[in-house]
C-alpha cells in the first residue's frame, strides 16, 4: 500500500464516521420533533422511543439486505 491509499483509507473511515453520527442525530431530533427532552411529556418520551426503534430495525434490515445482495 503506498501513502495515498493509506490516506483514502482513512479519509474513508472518518468520513463514514461523522456522516452516521450526523444521520443517527437527525433521526433524534425527527423522533422528538425538535423538543428537547426537558419539554417533553411521558407521552412524547415513548413516541421518540418508539421511533428511534423503527430507525434501528430500519437500519438492520438494510444491513441484511445489502449483505443478501
Amino acid at each position: 500500500m503506498n501513502a495515498n491509499q493509506i490516506i483514502n483509507m482513512v479519509i474513508r473511515m472518518v468520513t463514514r464516521r461523522l456522516i452516521n453520527t450526523g444521520v443517527n442525530t437527525g433521526i433524534d431530533m425527527v423522533s422528538r420533533r425538535g423538543k428537547s427532552k426537558e419539554d417533553m411529556t411521558p407521552e412524547d418520551h415513548a413516541r421518540a422511543q418508539q421511533g428511534k426503534d423503527i430507525a434501528k430495525r430500519a437500519r438492520q434490515a438494510r444491513r441484511v439486505t445489502r449483505r443478501l445482495f
